[in-house]
């Protein structure tokens, strides 16, 4: 007598003739990266890692010579402290306390506010930046200004305190000129580097004056 079929053993059938394997998960360079069940401790210390390579490398020579690309992965922890720094040093050469928090008030809002002009100036001149990767680049360069209230918080003398700002004015508008320009256009450049200057200019300028 004629089998019936019987229903559903041609997808039995297809099952067990399927390919089998298993799914092995992506062993590429972002596989393993994953920071959200590393410790505590060791996140801080790759973060304070990440700014003392930016910090040296503003220091050196070579922030010049290949445009500040070091600085391209940016960050905001780094300008923070450096904003703080400077704050709390110019407040203590303040008179009294009213000076003193005028004083960390006013360095607040000229890295922070003046960082931001000088960057949508670069974009209103059709510069291929980033907006935090700008504010970034020139909170790190900050850096020798922040080395020269130091001195001159130390050193209590008129002409060694204008010859350090004069140094951190230069080392820190070097390393930052260079960044600055290259995203310009070429016929724009000027206009995108004399905010810049200014900006290390009025920086330099409290420092002198605190």
């Amino acid at each position: 007598s004629p089998q019936l079929p019987i229903p559903g053993a041609e997808s039995i059938g297809a099952a067990d003739a399927a390919p089998s394997g298993t799914i092995q998960a992506d062993s590429g360079p972002l596989s393993g990266r994953c920071t959200l069940d590393e410790p505590i401790l060791e996140t801080v210390m790759r973060d304070l890692r990440s700014i003392g390579t930016k910090l040296k490398y503003v220091m050196l020579p070579r922030a010049r010579a290949d445009k500040a690309h070091g600085l391209k992965q940016w960050d905001l922890w780094g300008p923070l402290f450096l904003c703080l720094a400077l704050g709390i040093m110019l407040s203590l050469q303040a008179e009294n306390s009213e000076q003193a928090g005028l004083a960390f008030a006013l360095v607040f809002v000229i890295v922070w506010l003046g960082s931001g002009i000088v960057t949508l100036n670069a974009v209103l001149l059709r510069g291929r930046i980033s907006f935090f990767q700008s504010v970034c680049v020139l909170g790190y360069c900050v850096f020798p200004l922040v080395i020269a209230a130091f001195c001159s918080l130390l050193l209590q003398i008129v002409w060694l305190k204008v010859l350090f700002v004069v140094v951190g004015f230069t080392w820190a508008t070097g390393a930052s000129v260079g960044f600055m320009s290259e995203l310009v256009p070429e016929d724009r450049k000027a206009l995108g580097v004399y905010p810049v200057w200014l900006f290390y200019v009025s920086i330099a300028w409290m420092i002198l004056i605190a």
